[in-house]
């Protein structure tokens, strides 16, 4: 009897923060302070691989493209136009046997600045933007905002932004009707309160001297060229990203939580990338490929739909002396994949939309979603349950806390991650990773268990599966 007691008291712990002794504390707030700077520092696609690229070297990792041979043990890594990485461990087995392969996506919910954006409107200069991925509009005003991207010139240079992120930097912003005004506004749907062409960036108000036509949008544009060395026709080839700007924080009287933009996907992509850094030897190959798009459909030569992954997987097999169009094929068809994705935490503000035995928690670990997609599981990858055993085994070995999670109730909406799409190449796939408060949100929340709990998975899945 006092056995079968224990049994279940343990199979009562649910909280991952129940478990942990004092190592393990310490080691859940390193890894969320080094994730916190990792988020903070990379708030476009561009940055995070820049990151990741400097994270791998200092690891011994090189650039594919500049070895003539590969063998077992070699580290190595591929970029796709600085917005989509691939990292590999070269495994002891033919690569025909297949991969373990981590993936997620770098790009996030943001405000993308037109080609032709700046102009002036009773002595204030604006910039027009146009909202990137799905987002609700009237979270994005009345918040600091920075800019980060890039100009590229017709002389083949390009110029790299960063303004609002400083403490002695200036930030920007969109404006809202102030509430005295807002009767017709307040009766609006929360679809139309703030319209997409109505997000509109307030970036200046001093007219230049001497200028008599829209003296303050030539003033920006003087400040834009003396700094960048830029003109206004740069913009027909820049891309610029309006984002939060400042750090991401601990969330949390108890500290428990990071509170940061940019956490769908990012959190996944900075844990794939820390488990994959963190294996020493694998006896299949080890992947991890983070992705540019995702939050508009995965399309694009940066986005998961491209043929990067399978050109990449098929320079490697031919830098390992072992290239032909069947092995290639081979290669994808016997990996195993986790497609690294966010899913929604149980929010008790908001328990209408969630079933409760069905979702994720925030604390309660690394969520794991057999299917996405919508109401009759409409564009989802749905994972095979041998494979989601494997999963299970293998995580219980390593005593990582997991949860099984639906994203809300079925009628009530979904979304769609990278997994179907690795699936077309007939591995398996199952989606995972953290739960999230404030999806898509400027600013979002998770829970630091869960990022622990996630890159413990992570690391689990490339020594067992």
């Amino acid at each position: 009897m006092a056995g079968s007691t224990k049994k279940k008291k343990e199979k009562e712990i649910k909280n991952a923060w129940l478990k942990y002794d004092e190592k393990q504390l310490k080691e859940v707030d390193a890894l969320s302070d080094e994730y916190i700077d990792f988020i903070s520092e990379c708030k476009t696609e561009r940055e995070c691989v820049e990151k990741i690229v400097e994270m791998a070297k200092k690891l011994g990792y090189k650039n594919l493209s500049s070895v003539k041979k590969a063998k077992a043990g070699d580290k190595l890594y591929a970029v796709n136009k600085g917005k989509a990485i691939a990292l590999f461990i070269v495994g002891k087995e033919p690569l025909e046997k297949g991969m373990k392969i981590l993936g997620a996506h770098i790009d996030s919910p943001r405000l993308d600045i037109k080609q032709n954006p700046l102009y002036e409107d009773t002595e204030l200069a604006l910039l027009e933007t146009h909202y990137y991925g799905g987002i609700k509009k009237y979270q994005w005003v009345t918040i600091p905002m920075a800019i980060h991207g890039v100009f590229c010139k017709k002389d083949g240079t390009t110029v790299k932004v960063v303004i609002g992120e400083d403490p002695a930097d200036p930030v920007v912003g969109i404006s809202d009707l102030l509430i005295h005004l807002a009767q017709d506004q307040m009766d609006k749907k929360a679809a139309k309160v703030v319209e997409g062409e109505d997000l509109n960036v307030l970036v200046g108000s001093i007219p230049l001297k001497d200028e008599e036509k829209d003296a303050v949008k030539a003033n920006v544009l003087k400040l834009i060229k003396d700094k960048y060395g830029v003109d206004e026709k740069d913009f027909l080839s820049a891309e610029l990203e309006v984002v939060p700007a400042g750090r991401a924080r601990h969330y949390g009287l108890d500290r428990s939580m990071v509170i940061g933009y940019g956490q769908d996907d990012r959190i996944c992509a900075f844990t794939s990338a820390k488990a994959l850094f963190n294996c020493k030897s694998t006896d299949r190959t080890a992947a991890c490929i983070l992705v540019d798009k995702e939050e508009i459909g995965s399309v694009g030569a940066t986005g998961m739909t491209s043929a990067f992954f399978e050109n990449t997987v098929a320079e490697l097999l031919d830098k390992c002396g072992n290239y032909n169009e069947l092995k290639v094929r081979l290669a994808l068809q016997n990996s195993h994949m986790l497609s690294s994705d966010v899913n929604a935490a149980f929010d008790p503000n908001y328990p209408s939309v969630m079933e409760k035995k069905n979702c994720a928690y925030l604390g309660r670990g690394m969520a794991f979603s057999k299917f996405t997609g919508s109401r009759g599981k409409s564009g989802s990858n749905d994972a095979n349950p041998e494979y989601i055993a494997k999963l299970r085994a293998a995580l219980d070995k390593y005593n990582v806390f997991y949860q099984m999670a639906e994203l809300g109730k079925v009628d009530q909406g979904g979304g769609g991650t990278i997994a179907y799409i690795m699936a077309k190449y007939n591995m398996e796939v199952i989606d995972s990773g953290v739960a999230l408060h404030n999806m898509h949100a400027p600013w979002e929340v998770a829970s630091k268990a869960d990022i622990y709990e996630t890159e413990k998975g992570y690391e689990a899945f490339l020594k067992e599966i």
